[in-house]
């Protein structure tokens, strides 16, 4: 299931970014955050491919969704430009942002070599 991040549940879930300085992940499960908008054309043709990995991935990874517009300051904070912007989130280690609509065999390549998740399900 995916899940629609304010900045409240973005501090709780992924980074606090108002108590810690350096990078420190909230969460148990790696995950991935779509930074999006309504409007966008490519932002559009991710949406389902998102909403299938997370049905796929279930357990394994939580997926977000940040829409940019709600959500200035979380934008402003990863510097996003481009939509869509995918920031993949190990559970330890540094996050890597990915920009433009993906395909799913990249999704599935990122979930394994950022996230450390195999489609098999270790």
């Amino acid at each position: 299931m995916i899940e629609h991040l304010t900045i409240e549940s973005f501090k709780e879930k992924v980074f606090d970014f108002s108590k810690n300085q350096e990078w420190t992940f909230e969460g148990s499960l790696p995950c991935i955050i779509d930074f999006y908008a309504d409007w966008c054309g490519p932002c559009k043709m991710v949406a389902p491919i998102l909403e299938e990995l997370a049905r796929e991935y279930e357990g394994k990874l939580n997926v977000y969704k940040v829409d940019t517009e709600k959500e200035r300051e979380l934008a402003a904070m990863f510097r996003i430009q481009s939509i869509p912007s995918l920031l993949f989130v190990p559970v330890e280690g540094q996050p890597q942002m990915a920009m433009g609509a993906l395909p799913k065999d990249t999704f599935i390549q990122a979930f394994s070599e950022v996230l450390k998740i195999d489609s098999n399900g270790s």
